[in-house]
């Protein structure tokens, strides 16, 4: 999401100073250690000059901290999913998975009576997947006028013509898989033969 890494990349300059300031390193004595000038480290510090890579590996050797660390990188290895809510037309969106393409997983709150915005049907490419988890969900789909309630699943093809939203009165919850090349998820009711042995 170019939100996510223009926020990241946002961020950097103040962790380049709050980390100075703990080290106790003055802009002169930073630009003499990475040759660096002085009024590029103090761009980079406010803001004001993009980071890049050949500024950043000097300063995470000055700093004898590893790169991930100066733009806040998620850990290598860690199988654990960090979602950053995402707010549209009144909905939060929770990213479950963080592999781009194929099959993306989301939990979705939302409060009564959104998304706010355009409310007719619309259509796109994909094929989407429903669990709600909590509250009310109203699904049109082409003719199909539904409302789903906990433990309840949708799954349709996103180029029918559709529309979900919460008619309140309380929040909606809402697990969402959504494949946008028009991926099908495979459910196993039960282990295949060779499974079990």
């Amino acid at each position: 999401m170019a939100n996510d890494d223009s926020a990241a990349l946002a961020a950097v300059g103040p962790r380049l100073r709050a980390l100075r300031h703990q080290r106790g390193t003055t802009l002169a004595q930073l630009a003499e250690l990475t040759g660096i000038s002085v009024s590029t480290l103090s761009r980079l510090e406010s803001g004001s000059r993009r980071p890049t890579l050949e500024l950043l590996l000097p300063l995470a050797r000055a700093y004898q901290v590893p790169l991930d660390e100066l733009v806040d990188a998620p850990a290598t290895g860690d199988p654990r999913v960090h979602p950053k809510p995402i707010v549209q037309h009144g909905v939060t969106f929770l990213p479950l998975t963080r592999r781009p393409g194929g099959v993306q997983a989301f939990k979705q709150i939302l409060p009564p009576n959104t998304p706010t915005g355009e409310h007719t049907q619309q259509t796109h490419e994909g094929y989407e997947w429903i669990y709600v988890l909590s509250g009310r969900l109203r699904l049109l789909l082409g003719e199909h006028d539904l409302t789903l309630t906990p433990g309840e699943v949708a799954e349709f093809d996103t180029r029918v013509p559709h529309r979900v939203y919460n008619p309140g009165p309380g929040t909606t919850e809402v697990l969402n898989l959504f494949g946008p090349q028009g991926e099908r998820l495979h459910v196993r009711a039960r282990p295949a033969a060779s499974d079990r042995g």
